[in-house]
C-alpha cells in the first residue's frame, strides 16, 4: 500500500494552479467519455469562481500507474495564509507553479518558505510558456535563488524542472519542446516525490480540515501518520489543552476521484475523513484508545489586521437581510473560528461589537461576502492594523510591496508609495513594465489601491506580503477628502444632485432611497458638508425656453465591498446587507457628531 504519493500545488494568484489540477484530473480519465464539466472544477464555490481565486484548500485523488495521487489545491494569497499552514502537514511534496513571464512572486515566496521548512520536496513547474515575451530560463533561475535564499537543504534544491502550458494541457523537460500530454508531470511526481514515511507505533491522526455534512455533521479530515484507523473503532481524541476524550469512528471515507469512497480502514501514508466524532477542533490528534500520543499542533502565523463587527442599527435595518440581531451575529462568527484558522474574535464590553483579527483586507472582506450571501445584515468599522510592544517600543506590521507598472506612470506610484512611508528598494524594467518593490506599513496600503490604479489607469498590478513587525513609522497621511453626508431622508433628486455636482463626486444615482447622515459622495476639500439631495424643482405654470434643459449628471463612483473598506474613515461604518453597500456616519444626527468630535479632541 505503499503507492500512495501525497501532492501540494503552491502557486501566486493567477499563475494557473487550479487549471493545471483540471488537466491532471481530466489526463486520468476520472470522467466518462460523454460527462459535461466546466472548467475550474474546484473552485467550486460562487465566490471563488467570480473572484478567479481560490479561498479555500481543496482535496482530489487521482490514479495513474497503479499510484494513488492525492492532490492538495491551496490558496494563493497570503491572506489565506491559515489554509495553506494547516493543509502543507498532509503532503510529502509540493508543486510549485510559476508564471513563465513573471516569475516568483511575493505570495510564492510565502508558502514556499513554509513548505520548505517542513521538508517537503518540490518540484518547479515553469507555466505558461506560451506566453509573449515570456523567459523561463531566467525565471527557473529566480526560483534556485528564492530557494537557497529560504534556506532549502541540497537534496531540496535539486529540484526537478518541468516546462509547459497547463492551458494547452502539455508538459516536458524543455520549453522549447512542446509535448502531447501532462502525463510527463504525473511521471515526474512518482520519480521524484518520496512515498509517505511510515512511523512506527499506535494510531496518529492530525486533523487538519473539516468539512460539514447536513446529515452527518461535521467531519475530520487529515492524513494517518501511523498507524491503522478501522470503522467502528474507539480512539482518544488529544484536545489543545491536553483534554483527552474519548471517541468512536462512525464512518470512514478516502478521497477518490472528486468525490469520497466508504472504506473499512485506512492506513498511514493516506488522507482520510473521519465521520461520527464531535466536538474537535483544527488541530486535535486521533490517537489509540491505551496510549495516546498527542502530535504537535499547528502553528499559525498572528493576523495584523482588526475590523469592528457590529449588528445593523441604520434606518433601514431589516429591510433586506434574514439575520439581524446580534445572537445571529456572534453565532456565525464563532462558526467561521471553527475552519478558518487564521481568524480571532474577541467579544467587547458591547453586547452587539465584536473585534474580528484576520490576515488582511481581503481575508476580513470575503468573511463578508460570504455573510451577506447568507441573509447577514451587519456594520464595519476601519479596518486598523495590529500594533505590538516589543521590548517598550511601538511596533507595526510592515510588507512588501510589488508594484509592476508602465513606464510612463511608475514615477505617480513611487510618489504615492513615499507618501505612504514606503522605501523603494528595487526599481528594475520588466519586459515592457518597470518592476518597483517597496517596504511599507500595512497602514499605508489601507486605501492604496485606488490611488494607484487611478493615477496608473488601472494598468497597475500590485501584490504585498507580510514582512515583520519593525518600530513605529510615524503618523501616514489618510484621505484627504471630507464626505458629503445627506441631510434628510427619502429618495434623492436629479435636479438636487445636478446643483451640488461642484461640491464633490456622489456615490448615488437618482431615486436611491437615502437616510439622514447616509455618506452619499466624496466632498472635493477636507471637511464634511451636509446637503440636501431631495428637494424637487419648484414648478411653475410658466415656462421659460432655455431653463428647463435636462440635468446632466457624471455617474456615480461605485465601490467594490474592498474599496468600500479601505475608503471609509475611522467616524463611519460601512453598512452591508445582502443587496446593498452603503457608507455612513456612525452619528446620524449633525449635533451629535459635533458634540463627539469635540468630547475625542
Amino acid at each position: 500500500m505503499q503507492n500512495i504519493r501525497n501532492i501540494a500545488i503552491i502557486a501566486h494568484v493567477d499563475h494557473g494552479k487550479t487549471t493545471l489540477v483540471d488537466k491532471i484530473i481530466h489526463a486520468s480519465k476520472i470522467f466518462r467519455e460523454n460527462q459535461q464539466f466546466d472548467d475550474l472544477i474546484l473552485d467550486n464555490n460562487d465566490l471563488e469562481r467570480e473572484r478567479g481565486i481560490t479561498i479555500l484548500s481543496k482535496n482530489v485523488s487521482v490514479r495513474y500507474k497503479d499510484h494513488k495521487i492525492n492532490i492538495i489545491d491551496t490558496p494563493g494569497h497570503a491572506d489565506f495564509g491559515g489554509e495553506v499552514e494547516r493543509v502543507l502537514k498532509m503532503a510529502d511534496g509540493v508543486i510549485l507553479l510559476v508564471d513563465a513571464f513573471e516569475g516568483p512572486m511575493p505570495q510564492t515566496r510565502f508558502v514556499l518558505g513554509k513548505a520548505l521548512a517542513l521538508g517537503l520536496t518540490p518540484i518547479v513547474v515553469v507555466n505558461k510558456v506560451d506566453k509573449e515575451n515570456c523567459r523561463p530560463d531566467e525565471v527557473q533561475e529566480s526560483v534556485f535563488e528564492l530557494m537557497f535564499n529560504l534556506d532549502a537543504t541540497e537534496e531540496q534544491l535539486e529540484f526537478q524542472t518541468l516546462y509547459g502550458s497547463a492551458k494547452n494541457n502539455w508538459m516536458g523537460p524543455d520549453w522549447k519542446t512542446q509535448t502531447d500530454s501532462i502525463l510527463p508531470l504525473l511521471d515526474a511526481i512518482l520519480d521524484h516525490i518520496p512515498a509517505p514515511k511510515i512511523d512506527e507505533g499506535t494510531l496518529q491522526m492530525q486533523i487538519t480540515s473539516l468539512d460539514y455534512s447536513n446529515f452527518v455533521g461535521r467531519i475530520a479530515i487529515g492524513r494517518v501518520k501511523r498507524g491503522t484507523i478501522k470503522e467502528g473503532a474507539q480512539l482518544t481524541l488529544c484536545k489543545a489543552d491536553g483534554v483527552f476524550k474519548k471517541v468512536k469512528v462512525k464512518e470512514l471515507h478516502v478521497f477518490e476521484g472528486l468525490g469520497k469512497v466508504k472504506v473499512a480502514e485506512v492506513v498511514a501514508g493516506d488522507i482520510c475523513a473521519v465521520t461520527g466524532i464531535e466536538d474537535f477542533e483544527i488541530g486535535d490528534t486521533l490517537a489509540d484508545l491505551e496510549n495516546p500520543e498527542a502530535l504537535p499542533r499547528i502553528a499559525i502565523d498572528e493576523p495584523t489586521m482588526n475590523m469592528l463587527f457590529t449588528i445593523n442599527n441604520s434606518p433601514f435595518f431589516g429591510k433586506e437581510g434574514k439575520f439581524v440581531t446580534s445572537r445571529h451575529l456572534r453565532d456565525r462568527l464563532m462558526k467561521e473560528m471553527e475552519k478558518n484558522l487564521a481568524l480571532r474574535v474577541e467579544s467587547t464590553d458591547s453586547e452587539d461589537k465584536f473585534l474580528v483579527y484576520g490576515r488582511g483586507i481581503l481575508h476580513l472582506s470575503v468573511l463578508i461576502e460570504t455573510m451577506r450571501r447568507e441573509g447577514y445584515e451587519l456594520q464595519v468599522g476601519q479596518p486598523q492594523v495590529i500594533f505590538k510592544e516589543i521590548d517598550g517600543v511601538k511596533n507595526e506590521p510592515i510588507e512588501v510591496l510589488v508594484v509592476d507598472v508602465p513606464e510612463t506612470t511608475a514615477g505617480k506610484v513611487i510618489e504615492l508609495a513615499t507618501q505612504r512611508k514606503g522605501e523603494l528598494l528595487v526599481m528594475e524594467p520588466k519586459g515592457d513594465l518597470q518592476h518597483l518593490e517597496f517596504r511599507i506599513p500595512s497602514r499605508g496600503l489601507i486605501g492604496l489601491r485606488n490611488n494607484v490604479l487611478t493615477a496608473t489607469q488601472g494598468e497597475a498590478i500590485m501584490n504585498h506580503r507580510f514582512s515583520a513587525y519593525e518600530p513605529f513609522k510615524g503618523n501616514i497621511p489618510e484621505r484627504n477628502n471630507g464626505s458629503l453626508i445627506s441631510m434628510e431622508a427619502g429618495p434623492c433628486t436629479a435636479y438636487a444632485i445636478d446643483k451640488l455636482q461642484d461640491r464633490g463626486t456622489f456615490f448615488i444615482e437618482p431615486g436611491d432611497e437615502l437616510y439622514t447622515g447616509q455618506v452619499i459622495g466624496e466632498n472635493s476639500r477636507d471637511n464634511d458638508i451636509v446637503v440636501n439631495v431631495q428637494k424637487g424643482k419648484k414648478l411653475t405654470n410658466m415656462r421659460a425656453s432655455g431653463s428647463d434643459d435636462n440635468t446632466r449628471i457624471a455617474p456615480p463612483k461605485k465601490f467594490s465591498l474592498e474599496e468600500a473598506m479601505e475608503y471609509i474613515q475611522k467616524d463611519e461604518y460601512l453598512e452591508i446587507t445582502p443587496k446593498s453597500i452603503r457608507m455612513r456616519k456612525i452619528y446620524l444626527d449633525e449635533n451629535e457628531r459635533a458634540r463627539m468630535a469635540k468630547k475625542d479632541s
